[in-house]
């Protein structure tokens, strides 16, 4: 079966700005996605149904990496995501394969524009009062790295990655035969932006072995080729 006339591909930031700005008083939802991903081959037949169970709504298929020029104006780190829009006002946004939220989160957009109100949503509940010192933190994210000879602070799980780095991270990993821990840094906010001070690094994902910041990608792509990663690394790791 063809995708319906409301579904489009998005094959530059002209051809989004263009699909958008057709009517302001739309309904849109984007999908971040990206083809190694698992979850977003499923997620990918969800927002299909949609777009064909709501003519009105218009659904833009993003592929994360293709287009980043998208994807950082929305500030999508991670796939799959969801952003959902009235025209440019942002309606809600949904992280990760969550099937029954998406459709929720549709379903209450295209209620009678009077009782939309912009919202963001969330898979999480409401986060406890944080009793969370600086010093209580930076002792448990110390404890984290510390937990296998390397680990990798990275953006989803080995098995399902949630953005191309971290994927290609995992895959050298492996590839050297290095056993390895890891930690979700999606899953943990504090644990996220702590890590980013002690380590003075911004980005994900941070490889850590015995316990030290190693670097991130195109550090550990620069050891590969001059040697260092056999000696720090897989020597370390053995």
């Amino acid at each position: 079966m063809s995708a319906p006339q409301n579904f489009h591909v998005v094959s530059s930031p002209a051809h989004f700005q263009d699909l958008l700005s057709q009517d302001l008083n739309r309904i849109s939802l984007i999908n971040f996605w990206a083809p190694w991903a698992a979850p977003c081959a499923q997620m990918n037949e969800v927002v299909l149904e949609l777009s064909r169970k709501y003519s009105e709504l218009l659904v833009l298929q993003v592929e994360a990496e293709e287009q980043q020029d998208i994807t950082e104006s929305f500030e999508v780190e991670a796939v799959p995501s969801f952003i959902i829009l009235r025209g440019h006002t942002l309606l809600g946004r949904i992280s990760g394969a969550d099937a029954s939220g998406l459709t929720t989160s549709i379903a209450a957009a295209l209620r009678p524009a009077s009782s939309v109100q912009p919202k963001s949503y969330s898979n999480a509940q409401p986060a406890p009062p944080d009793t969370e010192t600086p010093a209580q933190l930076e002792e448990r994210i110390k404890d984290l790295m510390t937990k296998e000879r390397v680990m990798l602070f990275m953006k989803g799980v080995p098995d399902a990655p949630r953005c191309g780095f971290s994927r290609k991270t995992v895959g050298i990993l492996r590839d050297h035969g290095v056993p390895f821990g890891s930690f979700d840094i999606l899953s943990d906010e504090s644990v996220r932006q702590g890590m980013k001070v002690i380590n003075n690094w911004p980005t994900f994902p941070q490889l850590i072995v015995n316990g030290e910041f190693v670097g991130g990608l195109d550090i550990i792509q620069e050891m590969i080729e001059n040697g260092e990663f056999d000696e720090i690394v897989v020597g370390k790791a053995h």
